[in-house]
């Protein structure tokens, strides 16, 4: 009888040393980290472009708003020294507002266009046939130009309309090779 305590404990200890073995590799093999797959990969991707457009829209738009209050102001300044000065200064406080409105107007259109630039890649990072190529895009005083290759002529005009779509795009100039 004590032989048959002894065996029934002897097992009743190996069962359970098996079951928390079990549990143990099947937490550990739950604990896996999985990569990401492709569609996760790309729409992070195009989550990132999407968000670097964004920044790039908002700075753009800063530096805009900067060269405004700088142009202002020169011109606040430049008044004050019209008062002062009399005719020969009028002359070149309105000399130097100008130069500070085309200053500003300088500083907010290449902001512009890098926004537009930003938004423009943006939108081929979402085409599937687009997304995986490699697209230069440059913009210049609201003139897109595209560069690069696609993989057919449909995929070709899809970018120029993509471009075209963005705001503050003039024209568009598709030099995408098939």
């Amino acid at each position: 009888m004590n032989n048959e305590h002894f065996s029934y404990r002897a097992a009743q200890r190996i069962a359970t040393v098996v079951a928390v073995s079990a549990l143990a590799f099947g937490l550990v093999a739950c604990d896996k980290p999985q990569d990401a797959t492709l569609g996760q990969k790309i729409d992070n991707a195009v989550e990132k472009t999407e968000q670097a457009a964004q920044d790039a829209k908002v700075k753009a738009e800063q530096a805009a708003q900067d060269a405004k209050v700088q142009g202002e102001k020169a011109m606040q300044s430049a008044e004050k020294g019209l008062e002062k000065a009399g005719d020969k200064m009028e002359a070149a406080a309105q000399e130097a507002g100008a130069m500070a409105r085309d200053a500003a107007s300088s500083a907010a259109t290449l902001a512009s266009d890098a926004g537009i630039t930003a938004q423009v890649k943006a939108g081929l990072a979402k085409d599937s046939d687009l997304s995986a190529l490699k697209i230069d895009v440059d913009t210049r005083s609201g003139v897109v130009t595209l560069n690069g290759t696609a993989p057919s002529d449909a995929a070709r005009e899809r970018a120029a309309a993509i471009a075209r779509e963005v705001k503050g795009v003039t024209s568009v100039i598709n030099h995408l090779t098939v």
